[in-house]
């Protein structure tokens, strides 16, 4: 599947905001926005007027590549959370807060989303005690997320379960860093994810 392979700093900056896509790094002085708070390129810190079609497109662009996922993906998540009841963009976030990268990384056994992908594709987790190696896999209340029992052992799991103990994870999640196991205690609402977005924006967009 195709990828962005650039540096990811660079799409913080054309967003003009953190994205949190290096882990510690962006909360550090390294972080890039906070060292040049304008888009990247030539032209980057001319002044331009953004349209109304301009700040929807950079919304849903901004929400697209904090979850780390492609156009057509992002695409279909927009039309199943059309298809629900309720309000389409919080059904929208909802949904790509199930995905399992994210679950994981919500969960303090990744560093970044990046990472969580990374660390599900290949293999390291267990969904109800069964192997799942879909980053995308949604998951249900009720469900377990742990770490398999041949990956606690390696070097970077050791790191992992040492600083999830110190991370706080959201309501509708619990965590034991000790055992590198989670629980989905409920599917989420708006107000328990700390996405700041202008979901109605996308809605808007999709809907042109």
């Amino acid at each position: 599947m195709a990828r962005y392979t650039k540096s990811t700093c660079r799409l913080c900056r054309r967003e003009g905001t953190k994205l949190f896509l290096k882990g510690e790094r962006c909360y550090s002085d390294k972080c890039a926005v906070t060292r040049r708070s304008y888009p990247p390129g030539e032209h980057g810190q001319g002044r331009k007027k953004i349209s109304e079609y301009g700040l929807q497109l950079r919304e849903k662009q901004k929400v697209r590549r904090i979850y780390g996922v492609l156009e057509k993906q992002f695409r279909n998540y927009f039309k199943k959370a059309e298809r629900q009841k309720g309000i389409t963009g919080d059904n929208l976030l909802i949904l790509l807060e199930r995905r399992l990268d994210n679950v994981v990384y919500r969960l303090g056994f990744a560093e970044s989303r990046a990472e969580a992908r990374l660390l599900v594709k290949h293999g390291h987790f267990l969904v109800n005690g069964r192997k799942v190696n879909i980053p995308s896999y949604l998951v249900k209340a009720g469900d377990v997320i742990s770490v398999r029992e041949k990956s606690k052992n390696s070097p970077r799991f050791k790191e992992i379960a040492a600083e999830a103990a110190h991370r706080t994870v959201p309501e509708w999640l619990s965590a034991d860093a000790s055992a590198m196991e989670g629980h989905v205690l409920s599917l989420p609402t708006r107000e328990q994810i700390d996405t700041v977005a202008e979901e109605h924006l996308i809605v808007e967009l999709y809907s042109r």
